[in-house]
């Protein structure tokens, strides 16, 4: 494929999420690290866009992504309203296995950054078994605060010691585009990507939904009945609330710009 391949983004309350498949996102992410390119890539759907519209500064992170990917079928079904036909759902536990995939052929290294004491390690032997030759080459468990000045000079130094290409964040959104957004600058790695629940499904702390729900975008429903005290306000207040605002894009009443 060309280098640096100009990609659409879908206009999505004043979110560009890119309008993209699994295949063109790999391509993607090949192409940017054979390139020696830096980015970050956010997975984003309904809890992402909504969140972004009480914060302009997280809008603008999703918007200045090496890719923003359509993580929820709502995003995908709006895409192909607006006439990209192609656009295919690029869930962030399933971007996380396809690159480790092709990561074997081609030697990329990985380094795994969040979840609860525990997970991240237990996440790397879940890949490397599944995955025989999958480099890992380190991993950290953030407290659930910021860095102080100390903690953060020691991921620095760590990540420039072991200079992987690929980082995964496991935090939650907003937290983990906002941590990428700020370290990408200053630590030696290539692309970083923000999974947030990821880290949880592949170690089965979550249960991922069955294929059925994902296509007919009851994936929430399915987190929520096995996290309700955590999610039942994201989802009974957001998601009708999003389905207003958009009705409202749709229809030309309301406009919004990618900034």
């Amino acid at each position: 494929m060309p280098k640096h391949e100009a990609l659409h983004r879908v206009n999505i309350l004043g979110v560009g999420v890119h309008a993209i498949d699994m295949h063109q996102a790999l391509a993607q992410v090949g192409q940017a690290i054979e390139d020696g390119q830096k980015g970050y890539i956010c997975v984003t759907g309904v809890h992402g866009i909504m969140e972004s519209q009480t914060d302009p500064l997280f809008r603008s992170i999703l918007n200045r992504s090496f890719l923003t990917t359509p993580d929820g079928m709502p995003t995908v079904w709006i895409g192909r309203l607006r006439g990209f036909s192609g656009m295919k759902r690029v869930f962030g536990p399933d971007l996380m296995m396809e690159t480790c995939k092709m990561s074997i052929e081609r030697g990329y290294t990985h380094f795994l950054y969040g979840g609860a004491p525990g997970v991240a390690e237990a996440l790397k032997e879940t890949l490397v078994r599944k995955f025989p030759g999958l480099k890992v080459v380190g991993t950290f468990t953030p407290p659930f605060r910021l860095l102080n000045p100390e903690e953060e000079a020691s991921l620095q130094n760590t990540i420039a010691d072991l200079r992987p290409d690929i980082f995964w964040t496991g935090l939650s959104t907003p937290k983990q585009e906002r941590f990428m957004a700020q370290y990408l600058p200053i630590l030696d790695t290539k692309l970083m990507f923000g999974v947030g629940a990821a880290f949880d499904v592949h170690t089965g702390r979550i249960k991922d939904a069955p294929e059925w729900a994902k296509n007919v975008g009851l994936q929430w429903l399915h987190r929520l009945g096995q996290e309700p005290r955590r999610l039942w306000k994201r989802y009974l207040f957001n998601n009708p609330k999003f389905v207003v605002k958009i009705a409202a894009q749709l229809t030309g009443l309301t406009k919004y710009d990618c900034i």
